[in-house]
């Protein structure tokens, strides 16, 4: 159901080029009654998933890093960041785009996975859902060295830690990635690993 107390008077395509940005213009009643005009730029890249894989006899985790230019461009010296493998939906399902994701990015084939949470991450300017799962992982379901695809020009580089290792990483300022810190956190509460 719609909020009646919002509507949008008028959206213009500001950018087509790699995903959609929009001007949106729109009335927001407020709770006096008095109606506020508002416009704001929204950001549609369409919705993504992300997995933290643990192996529980092995205590380990499997992380990727590679290169994110917003990243750079903020602050970042390196703009390598640590994550969790992640990746668009683009026509599947939450779970059907993280096992296909696991296995371009890390190189692990695997047969299930378990969500643990939906989550918008930037709210202000980004329509996104992030469909959060965890997955087990162990030597057999290794298929492949991963890395990405080279059509999307990915360059990942899969990396294999303890998980207090990986924990501690948050600690340090190496993992500061919040689906990563997320995941990381929930494996913990949980004593995934």
């Amino acid at each position: 159901m719609k909020n009646p107390e919002i509507k949008v008077t008028e959206t213009k395509l500001l950018s087509d080029n790699w995903y959609i940005l929009n001007k949106v213009t729109f009335d927001y009643q407020k709770k006096d009654g008095k109606v506020e005009s508002h416009i704001r730029e929204v950001y549609d890249r369409g919705n993504g998933a992300a997995i933290l894989l643990y192996n529980t006899s092995k205590q380990t985790v499997i992380l990727t890093r590679q290169f994110r230019l917003p990243t750079y461009l903020n602050g970042n010296k390196t703009g390598m960041m640590i994550e969790v493998c992640a990746g668009l939906l683009d026509q599947d399902n939450a779970e059907e785009a993280v096992i296909r994701e696991t296995e371009e990015e890390t190189g692990y084939r695997l047969q299930k996975v378990q969500k643990v949470i939906e989550t918008y991450m930037s709210p202000g300017s980004v329509t996104e859902i992030l469909y959060l799962f965890v997955g087990e992982y162990d030597e057999t379901m290794k298929v492949n060295d991963g890395g990405g695809l080279d059509a999307e020009q990915e360059n990942i580089e899969v990396l294999e830690y303890t998980f207090e290792e990986a924990y501690n990483m948050i600690e340090s300022g190496e993992i500061t990635d919040a689906k990563t810190i997320l995941l990381l956190q929930h494996a913990k509460i949980k004593g995934l690993v």
